[in-house]
């Protein structure tokens, strides 16, 4: 999650490379369903729908990565992320609406402040999904 133009799709990218993993980038979702609504309505029904593509992906036991805005509280509530990655490089984005939407997450798993090398990021961040992953199963087991 981050404000439009803070590196989300290119971090996000290479990590659904690396991680083999199911990429939804929410402006190739909105595309598909065209879909372009950005009052807090259509921001919500577009956390629903990453939720929905993602947990499709889980099903496949394949890891999801979501890579959006999520602007919200409520809408991240709605996501209901399993690791969440805040990419908090620009202090503003180019939409105001969303930069008087946006409210720093209460939850996450790792905040990005820079980053001038996504490789050495992405080298740093799968062990730590992949540490929660494991949490996770031991503790449905």
């Amino acid at each position: 999650m981050g404000l439009p133009g803070a590196g989300k799709t290119t971090l996000a990218t290479e990590l659904a490379a690396r991680l083999d993993a199911a990429h939804f980038n929410a402006d190739t979702v909105r595309l598909q369903y065209n879909d372009w609504d950005f009052t807090m309505q259509g921001r919500l029904r577009q956390a629903q729908r990453m939720r929905q593509l993602c947990d499709q992906a889980l099903e496949h036991n394949r890891y999801a990565i979501a890579d959006f805005i999520c602007p919200t509280s409520e809408s991240r509530q709605l996501f209901d992320p399993q690791f969440v990655i805040w990419v908090n490089t620009v202090d503003e984005g180019i939409y105001a609406n969303t930069n008087s939407l946006f409210a720093p997450p209460d939850r996450l798993d790792y905040r990005v402040d820079r980053f001038h090398n996504v490789s050495d990021l992405v080298d740093i961040l799968i062990p730590l999904i992949e540490q929660k992953q494991s949490k996770r199963k031991r503790h449905h087991l």
